[in-house]
């Protein structure tokens, strides 16, 4: 599967289903952006379980703005509507590819409690024996 190309209509039903979900914050003119796109494509045709979005942060400023954006590439990636990572800089395929097996390997029951406690201030307990 290739990436797909989101605008700031189609973010937010992009990464708010099911499943995990990649979105490269990027532009044309960035060069890091140059050098990590053919990375994270081919990250998407190796992963096709995995949707891999990308947003032209100049044709599509508004959902970059509203999410702090400052510095390209970002990668944010989403699981079943969460929110579970975010980190600015051009990766190498090896940290790519830990990533999505970090993010296949999270146990959503326990991510689910701990924004539910975070959202009603609360700070989720440590499991037993940490």
């Amino acid at each position: 599967m290739s990436t797909l190309q989101i605008t700031d209509d189609s973010f937010e039903s992009t990464v708010l289903g099911d499943g995990i979900v990649f979105v490269d914050f990027w532009a044309e003119w960035c060069g890091p952006c140059r050098a990590f796109g053919p990375i994270y494509e081919a990250a998407s045709e190796d992963n096709t379980d995995i949707t891999f979005a990308k947003l032209d942060t100049d044709a599509n400023p508004g959902v970059s703005g509203a999410l702090g954006i400052r510095s390209i590439p970002t990668l944010m990636i989403f699981r079943d509507g969460i929110g579970v990572f975010q980190q600015a800089g051009a990766l190498p395929r090896p940290a790519l590819d830990s990533l999505i097996e970090q993010v296949r390997a999270l146990d959503m029951d326990e991510v689910r409690a701990q924004v539910a406690a975070q959202q009603n201030g609360e700070t989720a307990a440590a499991p037993a024996g940490e």
